[in-house]
């Protein structure tokens, strides 16, 4: 057998190597047998996986990809020599047309969340186990071509503990008892897919199904959960109709396959979009009752989740260059189908005041990158996964869509999904479908907005609307509205709303008198915007009164890119933001608003200027807590910024039966100096949330002292204790308190240290990194931190990470001063 200590680190396939493999080969099917039945205490997951292929140049060579310890290996009944297994790869010699490759594997690295987990409920002592093999992880659960472009029939055989659900991409067609003990789980076969979305999660289950119109609906997460999935089943049931719908009629091309899942899995950092069997992060199953933003997130991750369903399960990339075109199309469609069917119609003004804005922010530094790049290994492939890649793409395709018209856009995805069902496409077949459709030639257009980095300012003057590029060379295309406005009485009131479609640097205008011309109304393009200097005063001043949600939204954005850009103080910032907080009536936009207030009130104000700016946004937020629409959104934000007495004590009664919140204000106190033993540890006893023991390590992380700075760190980056995803956001918010800045610098220097020894799988590291980012820095740990990313220790996801920590912390530091 093969030995994994003397096989090296798994090399990375180049698209060379991807291209010549599959010029050469043609997958017909897997058919894989997996046994979990070790893992219930042990750490083994054992496959057996037979491919049937075709080789177009008989007597050829290629290799299979396989990570881990190989224990036989047949090719056309010829045993293989396992000698030759080094470096995640098997060579296959003298290839016949037609093959069959039989390699029994065992993986032992089941515990790191590299593309398997194996989880134990703190509370109850139930194993858990999942996958998710995006970009390259199947090889590391069984020998498979992991490359996307090899799409093959995948038949699944799944052996498990006897009290275990099994989970795949279709239905189990036979389960039976086998006579070794345990359960074999038979499953359908799946349709042409590539590797990198096929599924086998397992465990103990508590299992919910619905049937809805033609789908047969299913939804599972550990025991301990039970509680908060049972609560939110309706809702979650409701929206996965919705999308399914919409998307079949959009598309024309209903979810060919009755049976849809979602599995919320723990320490799980996100959701993938596994054929027909999505796996979330069981942290979406909030442990209380959720704000309308969060139940509005939860719908654009099951959107997302789902539009891939179609691009990039049914149509698949060819290869991971354009990774960003399936997660920014899942991310633009989430949000489409969020206002077209379900009841969070203000998706689009969410979209902007939190997922837009940071993707201006990271364009605006020297981590900026064009939307599409090339991809030389698939160790590459997440390199710039961040928010240009999801959420400048985002913008980008709602401004094909607005260029060419939704009917249009629309059409032209239909001929797309027709055209390239169950095969590869590129970014040059969707831009072709759409210029067929509109009648456009979309070659510049394309090059433009995807191979270009940065962002366009468009900047009104006088009748005249400039647009420069950030390199200062030709810029974008633009299609976009300027909304006119007037003061009355009752707030701005729209006189006028002109379409403009730019060509160029300099477009002149016909606009009527106004007070106020909004550049970019509707935020139909992705652009930073500038306006005359009496209108930027009516804007920032006026801004609650706009009519629409996406407007203020824009008004809010805009005023931080300015904050961010250095062109405004922080203070005339939160002088904008707290006014549309005290009155803005979208539940969509609230939460979002009070995230930016707070950043701005104690990481981007000076010192001496915090507690008083803390205060004011505080009683802004205790007085929208008597309004049941922003309720917890208010006390969520006024259990991070309470600065007297009074606000303890409207926390403390708001808190008696809500546990997230009790979490909070204890956070609170903490970093205040205010630690109480006893109330936490009462609180621990009280919650039944199966993670709460990591809320109470993340109040122990709040205090203001090296001993508890340093047992936090411990946890995080020695013990991994710490479950991704929401659990990881909330202890790193309760570590890193800006106004702790003094104890703090040492730990932002641990930061980098620990930068360069990082293992695990891709969701857990990008997890990790960014989440753990320190908020508070120095000149010294600037200074350091550029050396380090200009360095070769650190892998190409992890220097882009903090390239733009580094610039981020830059600008906080101008701000502060």
């Amino acid at each position: 057998m093969s030995d994994p200590a003397d096989s090296g680190e798994p090399a990375s396939l180049t698209e060379q190597e991807a291209r010549e493999r599959a010029a050469l080969l043609e997958v017909e099917r897997y058919d894989v047998r997996v046994d979990l039945r070790d893992l219930l205490e042990g750490e083994r997951w054992q496959a057996s996986s037979t491919i049937t292929f075709t080789c177009r140049t008989p007597g050829a060579s290629s290799f299979v990809d396989v990570v881990g310890e190989v224990t036989a290996a047949r090719l056309n009944d010829v045993e293989l020599d396992l000698s030759t297994h080094g470096r995640g790869r098997l060579p296959l010699p003298d290839l016949a047309a037609d093959n069959v490759l039989v390699v029994d594997s065992v993986q032992a690295d089941t515990g790191s969340g590299n593309a398997i987990l194996r989880s134990v409920d703190p509370q109850d002592g139930l194993v858990y186990v999942w996958s998710s093999f995006e970009p390259d992880g199947a090889r590391r659960a069984w020998a498979c071509f992991d490359q996307p472009d090899l799409k093959a029939v995948h038949g699944f055989q799944v052996s498990a503990p006897s009290a275990w659900t099994v989970l795949s991409n279709t239905s189990p067609d036979v389960v039976l008892d086998r006579e070794d003990g345990g359960r074999l789980w038979n499953f359908e076969d799946t349709p042409r897919l590539s590797t990198y979305v096929v599924v086998v999660n397992a465990g103990p289950f508590h299992e919910q199904r619905e049937e809805h119109g033609d789908h047969d609906l299913g939804l599972y997460c550990r025991q301990s959960l039970r509680t908060y999935l049972e609560r939110d089943a309706e809702e979650i049931f409701r929206i996965t109709a919705q999308g399914l719908a919409f998307f079949g009629e959009q598309f024309a091309r209903p979810f060919p396959q009755r049976r849809y899942d979602h599995v919320f899995v723990p320490d799980f950092g996100g959701a993938m979009e596994n054929w027909g069997c999505v796996t979330c992060s069981d942290s979406e199953l909030y442990r209380s009752p959720p704000t309308y933003a969060e139940r509005a997130w939860r719908a654009l991750l099951i959107l997302h989740e789902m539009a891939h369903q179609w691009f990039g399960d049914l149509v698949t990339m060819r290869w991971w260059d354009d990774v960003w075109l399936n997660e920014a199309f899942a991310s633009f469609a989430s949000a489409w189908a969020s206002v077209g069917a379900t009841e969070f119609t203000d998706a689009w003004a969410a979209f902007l005041a939190q997922e837009e804005l940071p993707a201006y922010q990271l364009d605006a530094g020297p981590a900026t990158h064009p939307i599409r790049g090339q991809v030389s290994d698939e160790s590459h492939a997440f390199a710039s996964f961040d928010a240009i890649t999801y959420y400048k793409g985002q913008a980008v395709l709602r401004q094909l869509m607005a260029l060419v018209g939704e009917e249009t856009f629309v059409e032209a995805l239909r001929h797309y999904f027709a055209d390239h069902a169950w095969a590869n496409a590129t970014l040059d077949d969707l831009m072709g479908a759409v210029g067929a459709a509109s009648g456009r030639d979309l070659t510049g257009w394309t090059t433009a907005w995807l191979d270009q980095a940065g962002t366009d300012t468009l900047s009104l003057i006088g009748g005249t609307l400039l647009a420069s590029s950030p390199d200062g060379g030709e810029p974008r295309p633009h299609a976009l509205r300027i909304g006119s406005y007037e003061r009355t009485d009752d707030g701005l009131r729209q006189v006028a709303l002109t379409d403009v479609e730019t060509s160029g640097t300099t477009t002149r205008l016909d606009l009527p008198v106004a007070d106020l011309h909004l550049v970019n109304d509707g935020d139909l393009t992705f652009a930073s915007v500038r306006t005359d200097e009496r209108s930027l005063e009516v804007l920032l001043s006026t801004a609650a009164s706009l009519p629409d949600p996406v407007d203020r939204a824009l008004a809010v954005c805009t005023a931080w890119d300015l904050l961010y850009r250095g062109e405004l103080s922080t203070g005339d910032f939160l002088d904008c933001v707290l006014a549309v907080l005290a009155t803005e009536p979208s539940p969509g936009v609230v939460q979002p608003f009070f995230e930016l207030a707070l950043d701005a009130a104690e990481q981007w104000s000076p010192a001496v200027l915090v507690p008083r700016r803390l205060a004011r946004l505080a009683d802004v937020a205790a007085a929208r807590a008597q309004e049941p629409d922003h309720r917890t959104a208010a006390l969520q934000t006024l259990a991070a910024a309470a600065s007297s007495a009074e606000h303890f004590e409207l926390l403390d009664a708001a808190a008696a039966d809500d546990h997230d919140l009790a979490w909070r204000v204890q956070v609170r106190r903490a970093s205040l100096g205010r630690y109480d033993a006893a109330a936490v540890a009462d609180l621990l006893e009280r919650d039944p949330d199966p993670d709460a023991q990591v809320r109470a390590w993340g109040v122990e992380a709040a205090r203001p002292t090296e001993e508890a700075k340093a047992e936090a760190w411990e946890r995080v980056w020695r013990e991994r204790a710490v479950p991704a995803g929401l659990p990881q956001i909330g202890f790193a918010r309760a570590f890193w308190r800006p106004a702790q800045h003094e104890l703090l610098l040492p730990w932002a220097h641990r930061y980098l240290d620990e930068l360069t020894d990082l293992s695990g799988g891709l969701l857990s590291v990008l997890s990790q990194v960014r989440i753990m980012r320190p908020r508070t820095c120095d000149e010294e740990w600037l200074a350091r931190a550029e050396e380090l990313t200009r360095s070769e220790e650190l892998t190409p996801v992890v220097r882009t990470s903090l390239v733009a920590t580094v610039d981020t912390l830059t600008r906080v530091l101008g701000a502060r001063s």
